[in-house]
């Protein structure tokens, strides 16, 4: 039986800055001024990361005035985690039965 894991979720986080930027929003709900100053990224590169974080479904904003908040989907996690979690038992399943196919 296959697990599935969802590969598009892996490389959202596979690049660092995103990655800062989800530790980050763990934490607390920021504003992108919060995370250029804790990031040191510049305020476009900032937007356009949010963005693809956004559309991957792993946070969600919150107007606030003219000033737009952060709050990471700990549920989108969450999937992704236990698929990783599964794949890792199964892993550990096979080391111990020590499976091993025979070459042609």
């Amino acid at each position: 039986m296959m697990i599935s894991v969802d590969t598009d979720l892996i490389r959202v986080l596979g690049d660092p800055l995103r990655m800062r930027i989800v530790s980050l929003l763990a934490h607390e709900t920021l504003c992108t001024t919060h995370l250029v100053e804790e990031t040191g990224a510049k305020q476009t590169n900032l937007s356009n990361h949010l963005r693809v974080l956004r559309e991957a479904g792993l946070v969600e904003t919150e107007p606030c005035g003219r000033f737009t908040y952060y709050r990471l989907r700990p549920q989108a996690l969450e999937g992704l985690a236990g698929a990783l979690g599964d794949l890792a038992a199964t892993a550990r399943r096979t080391a111990a039965a020590d499976t091993r196919r025979a070459c042609p």
